[in-house]
């Protein structure tokens, strides 16, 4: 990519993620061991994601290297406000800066592509604030041209579905814990060991609320005592199906209203 060859030396942030896979192919095709992939390790990043992130990175041939970040230790993450997410990217691209003057590396790139512009993503500013360049975006890229440039190149998740971090399973306004994203974490185990692919847990205290493409909706009702019994047993005590099916970033639908759940037709099971 045109964009990149000038860098000379970058560290990409790597999420394992479609976005962020593309930019780190590109700029180790351009750059080769110029390039440095550098993965944030958190409480809400799922154990299934970084393994599937080093073995994307393996796959490109890219140095990588997994990085410990602690944005629980943020009282102002661990609040959940609407801007959660400029706090998280702060201190992510703050553990990226230090890392970047350590190898004396000046340019820090992500996965941020166009379609991301028009939903709600405070850590944008984050980015802007530090100088963070989005090859994908100043190349006017959108998800679809992103997922084709990725099959193209042979990327083997280009078809990947999207996913966002643990914490973005928890209404804004409940704080964030330890223990509500390992609950979260192993209650979308059960749902991706009994075969769901693209889905979110949505976390409510005491009630699992589940989003899945409507084309699942009758499989989970079929497999309905089981994913109860299998949640019962990591915590919960009602599980709902949200008959409005799975859609990223349903927790910004309470955005510019007040802090309570927004009420959905679920079916409700006691466990």
């Amino acid at each position: 990519m045109a964009l990149i060859l000038p860098l000379k030396r970058v560290i990409v942030a790597f999420s394992g993620g479609v976005d962020s896979a593309l930019v780190l192919k590109v700029a180790y095709d351009t750059l080769g061991k110029n390039v440095l992939a550098i993965t944030a390790v958190s409480p809400s990043l799922p154990q299934s994601e970084l393994r599937a992130a080093q073995a994307v990175a393996e796959c490109i041939g890219a140095r990588h290297r997994l990085f410990d970040t602690h944005e629980l230790d943020d009282e102002n993450y661990a609040a959940n406000g609407f801007d959660r997410c400029y706090f998280c990217k702060t201190t992510l691209y703050d553990a990226l800066e230090q890392v970047a003057a350590a190898e004396g590396i000046a340019v820090i790139l992500n996965g941020t592509n166009v379609d991301d512009l028009g939903d709600v993503r405070p850590g944008l500013k984050a980015a802007a604030e530090r100088g963070i360049r989005s090859p994908l975006k100043e190349a006017e890229l959108g998800k679809q041209d992103v997922r084709n440039l990725a099959r193209h190149l042979g990327l083997p998740i280009w078809d990947k579905p999207a996913m966002a971090c643990l914490s973005s399973r928890i209404p804004y306004g409940t704080p964030v814990t330890l223990g509500a994203l390992s609950q979260i974490e192993a209650a979308e185990v059960v749902l991706q060991q009994l075969g769901f692919a693209q889905l979110r847990v949505r976390h409510h205290h005491n009630l699992a609320r589940i989003e899945l493409p409507p084309g699942d909706l009758p499989r989970a009702l079929d497999l309905r005592e089981s994913i109860v019994k299998r949640f019962k047993a990591i915590g919960y005590t009602f599980v709902s199906l949200d008959l409005a099916g799975f859609r990223s970033g349903s927790s910004n639908e309470t955005m510019g209203r007040n802090k309570r759940t927004p009420s959905k037709v679920k079916i409700q099971h006691r466990a």
